[in-house]
Formats: C-alpha cells, sequence, structure tokens
C-alpha cells in the first residue's frame, strides 16, 4: 500500500472553503479511481493560516497514476483551488505503508 502526503496552508478566511472543496470535489471523484483505498483531512490551526495534510491511500504506484498521471510526485491541486491557499507543496512525497493497526473512524 502507499501512503501520498500532501500539505498546504490556506487562508484563514478560506479554510472552510477548501475543506469543503476537498470533502466535496476531491474525494468524491477520487473514490471513482481504481485502486484508491481511502483518504484523511488533517488540519491544525497555525499564526499564518490554516495547515492541512491530505493523505490518500493506494494500492500502488500505478494505482496513483490513474489520479496524478505520469507525474506522480507532482501535486495536484485545481487552479480555482489556489486563491485558497496561501502556499502550498508542489510536489507529494509517497510511503510505503509497512505496518497499519485498526481502520479508525470511516465516513466522516
Amino acid at each position: 500500500m502507499i501512503a501520498r502526503h500532501w500539505t498546504g496552508l490556506a487562508y484563514h478566511d478560506r479554510a472552510d472553503d477548501y475543506e469543503r472543496f476537498l470533502r466535496t470535489r476531491t474525494f468524491p471523484e477520487i473514490k471513482a479511481i481504481a485502486g484508491f483505498l481511502g483518504g484523511s483531512i488533517l488540519r491544525a490551526e497555525k499564526d499564518d493560516g490554516i495547515a492541512f495534510r491530505v493523505i490518500t491511500e493506494w494500492v500502488s504506484l500505478e494505482a496513483v497514476r490513474g489520479f496524478a498521471g505520469d507525474e506522480v510526485e507532482q501535486a495536484v491541486i485545481p487552479e480555482d483551488v489556489l486563491e485558497m491557499l496561501a502556499r502550498y507543496d508542489r510536489s507529494v512525497t509517497h510511503y510505503e505503508v509497512r505496518h497499519r493497526v485498526g481502520e479508525g473512524p470511516q465516513g466522516r
């Protein structure tokens, strides 16, 4: 299994909009991609904005290509989201999941 990690910082007044975008557009769209296993939205208050870490889980890097294309290390950020973000990583990090315990809360 592959965990794909991306981080960005939303403006304080746009953080709820960004989270809504992730919940209503990003995750529903990638849910339909073969090999997508699940994901998480992590959020933390910072002085200069709201930090987000988005983690998605995939069966393989080949499955990630179904979402990201051939440049799997490049972040996928739609144009209409850029105005919500003060800064963001232009690349992502992929981790091979070596051990996982429990399932955690689902469907939130």
